[in-house]
C-alpha cells in the first residue's frame, strides 16, 4: 500500500476532513491534498505521524513473498483485461464447478457409509 493510500485511509477511518487532519499536523489542507493525490510523497516518518494524528499506530512487518506471487499477479492482470460479462461468466463457471464437486463429495460420502 502506498503512503498516499495509508494517509487517506487513516483520515477516513478517523472521520477527519483534510482540513481537520491538517490542523492536527500543523500544516495546510493543500499539503494533505497533495499527499493524498500523490503529487508529493511524504516520508515514512511523516506517514507514521499522520497515522498517529488520526488515532492509529502503523504496524509494519515483513512477510515472506509467495513463490507464486508473479504468477498470481499475471492471473489478476488477465482477469482485469476481461469484460465484466466475461468475468461474470468465469465466476458462474467456477461456482458451477464447485457445486458439482460438492455434490460428488456428498454422494461419495454416502457410498462409503
Amino acid at each position: 500500500m502506498r503512503g498516499r493510500d495509508l494517509i487517506r485511509e487513516a483520515r477516513r477511518r478517523a472521520g477527519l476532513s483534510q482540513r481537520e487532519l491538517a490542523r492536527r499536523m500543523h500544516t495546510s489542507q493543500s499539503v494533505i491534498a497533495r499527499w493524498e493525490s500523490g503529487a508529493t510523497r511524504p516520508s515514512f516518518d511523516t506517514v507514521v505521524r499522520i497515522a498517529r494524528a488520526c488515532g492509529f499506530e502503523l504496524d509494519v512487518h515483513f512477510v515472506p513473498r509467495s513463490e507464486g506471487f508473479d504468477h498470481d499477479w499475471s492471473l489478476a492482470e488477465q482477469n482485469l483485461a476481461l469484460t465484466p460479462e466475461e468475468r461474470l461468466a468465469n465466476h458462474a463457471a467456477a461456482r458451477a464447478f464447485g457445486d458439482s464437486l460438492e455434490r460428488r463429495m456428498r454422494v461419495a460420502g454416502k457410498q462409503d457409509a
